[in-house]
């Protein structure tokens, strides 16, 4: 039977022999004379043979393994470190190649040196080597459970810092950054190649492992309030507003200014106030919620409007940029500028200090996120015989449950740097192990285990328990509590279904779904559902015919009520609610006509 051979996905013919063709195609690779980016792999089952050349592969560097011997060995280090030969060398000579996802699944990889056997085809360069970007930055990784590094590599993307050296010149949509970064006191070395220390987000903590009257159960945290005045965790939150001056069609276009008081939807004199003479707010204004920043009128939707005397007048209406109604803050930076077009356009960048406060997260490098639940004066904290205050109570529950030893790991290791004022090797499989933490802690006259005896702030009594502290790298998440909460009583309503609108961003109403009406209908609580689901939502009073189960019309000149159906006057106003108003409509209009049949409550 021949083999299929398929180049990119495509097929190109047969091969009499299909495994022996890959070995030689990678023999030829290994000896320079193909082009070390193409891949190569074989399914017997199926008898296929995929090469792979394509733009966009995700492709990782090996060493090549010949008879249970790694092909790099420690000759070429010495060759490497002399810099007699480069890395491309290594690869033109097959002495490292680089796999795809596809060739992967033909190799069979060793972590170390020391677990080569013959049947080996490649040998990690660093047992590292298996983690992502993200991932590879968590330290001590091994000693966790493995949803809580993934998590971890969730928490890292969502971590304010340094997002970028030149903030102060970009007009992002949305920007957060983080006032004081430190670079963590524990690095991997994939951290540190990376340069990340010069992108750092996050802080180093102070952290007990301790319950604090209840405040810090499950994942709520207790943080020192002191601290956060020192500007702990304090970040800037900047959003940017756009507006341009449109043409349409018609010759009429938007007018960027203040708008003048017969504009349709004019605000008052009071809203235009802080805007210059340009209509633009000048920077370093303090805005509001709803405020103006950029003053614009826009011709009408309908091109003309004729007016009495068929004069034809242009009517404008008010279009201005404002600021978001659940939102204020600082006018940073404007820019001026064109647009493709050749149309006037504006950015508004407002800034808003962001300090922390109860219902904002944070997380470790270990997926051990945590809620600010409470906010204690430094003085009422536990502190050490030193005086040393904790800045962050996490709750001894997190630990166990999670599987996450390497978070008391780090604490350790953290607490030994700021002893001996040393960075400490996370990297996994190969970091400093927890016997070099003790014994710095040893060294320096600490408990080996990282416990401290403490002493309760508000009674001044010891604590009668050793409780376990230390020095961890701790992330500020951009779930910010200030930019999530919401709340309504009424508010705008939907055209169509004329139900609240759906969203913070447009005052929307707070969903009450189908698992919440379950509750209510098995407590029995029929009011109370008959409140969100009508008086709190779409109700309306509709007029309807008894004798044929129509909806009836009401003649407001006339002051008349009858039935468009059998023009009948005998109507009953009935409560409904406007979305089944609507279906009834619906119904109506593909051909369907339904009756309504009244009888009375009793």
């Amino acid at each position: 039977m021949k083999t299929s051979v398929y180049l990119n996905g495509r097929f190109v013919g047969f091969h009499d022999k299909g495994e022996k063709l890959v070995d030689e195609l990678r023999a030829m690779r290994r000896a320079g004379e193909m082009d070390p980016q193409a891949n190569i792999s074989f399914y017997p089952k199926t008898d296929e043979v995929f090469i792979n050349t394509d733009a966009g592969r995700a492709r990782r560097p090996l060493i090549v393994v010949k008879n249970g011997k790694g092909l790099f060995t420690a000759e070429y280090l010495e060759k490497l470190n002399r810099k007699e030969v480069t890395w491309d060398d290594l690869v033109k000579s097959g002495i490292i190649e680089y796999l795809d996802a596809e060739e992967e699944e033909n190799a069979f990889v060793a972590l170390h040196e020391e677990d080569l056997d013959v049947e080996h085809t490649h040998l990690e360069i660093d047992p590292a080597m298996i983690l992502g970007y993200a991932s590879s930055q968590v330290p001590f990784p091994e000693y966790n459970m493995a949803p809580r590094v993934l998590m971890a590599a969730q928490h890292t993307k969502q971590s304010l810092g340094l997002y970028a050296s030149n903030f102060n010149l970009r007009m992002d949509t949305l920007a957060h950054v983080l006032h004081y970064p430190q670079a963590p006191m524990v690095q991997t070395r994939v951290y540190n190649a990376l340069e990340n220390y010069k992108r750092a987000s996050g802080q180093n903590f102070v952290v007990a492992v301790l319950s604090y009257e209840g405040f810090n159960m499950n994942d709520a945290v207790v943080i020192n309030k002191n601290a956060i005045e020192r500007a702990m965790a304090r970040s800037t939150f900047f959003r940017t507003y756009n507006a341009e001056e449109r043409r349409y069609p018609g010759g009429q276009r938007d007018k960027i200014g203040k708008p003048q008081e017969f504009v349709q939807g004019y605000l008052g004199e009071e809203a235009y106030a802080h805007l210059d003479s340009d209509g633009i707010v000048p920077p370093e204004t303090e805005v509001a919620g709803n405020a103006v920043l950029v003053g614009k009128s826009s011709p009408p939707r309908f091109l003309k409007e004729i007016s009495a005397l068929d004069v034809e007048t242009e009517k404008r209406r008010e279009s201005s940029v404002s600021v978001r109604g659940n939102e204020k803050g600082i006018v940073d930076s404007i820019i001026l500028s064109e647009s493709t077009a050749g149309n006037k356009f504006i950015k508004i960048r407002v800034r808003r200090t962001m300090v922390p406060e109860i219902g904002d997260k944070f997380a470790s490098r270990f997926g051990q996120k945590g809620v600010v639940s409470l906010m204690v004066p430094q003085e009422d904290m536990p502190f050490t015989k030193d005086g040393v205050v904790p800045d962050l109570i996490i709750n001894p529950h997190a630990i166990p449950g999670r599987m996450t030893a390497g978070h008391l790991l780090e604490m350790l290791g953290g607490k030994a740097a700021a002893l001996d004022g040393k960075l400490k090797d996370g990297t996994a499989f190969s970091g400093q192990t927890q016997g070099d933490f003790e014994e710095a802690l040893r060294q320096r006259g600490f408990d080996f285990t990282g416990r401290e005896v403490l002493y309760d702030g508000k009674s001044g009594k010891r604590i009668y328990a050793k409780i376990f502290m230390g020095v961890i790298y701790y992330q500020r998440l951009h779930h910010l509590v200030t930019l999530k909460m919401h709340a309504r009583s009424r508010g705008p309503v939907q055209m169509l279904t004329h139900q609240p609108t759906e969203g913070r961003a447009r005052e929307g109403g707070l969903r009450l779904g189908e698992m919440e009406r379950d509750c209510f209908i098995g407590f029995g609580a029929a009011s109370l559902l008959k409140e969100r689901m009508i008086d709190s939502s779409d109700k309306t009073l509709q007029l309807v015919c008894t004798h044929c189960g129509a909806l009836a019309v009401y003649d407001r000149i006339k002051n008349k009520r009858y039935c468009p159906i059998c023009e009948s006057s005998d109507t009953t106003e009935v409560e409904m609610s406007y979305a089944f108003k609507l279906l009834l409509d619906e119904m109506k209009s593909i051909g369907i006509f339904p009756q309504m049949k009244l009888a009375d409550r009793s």
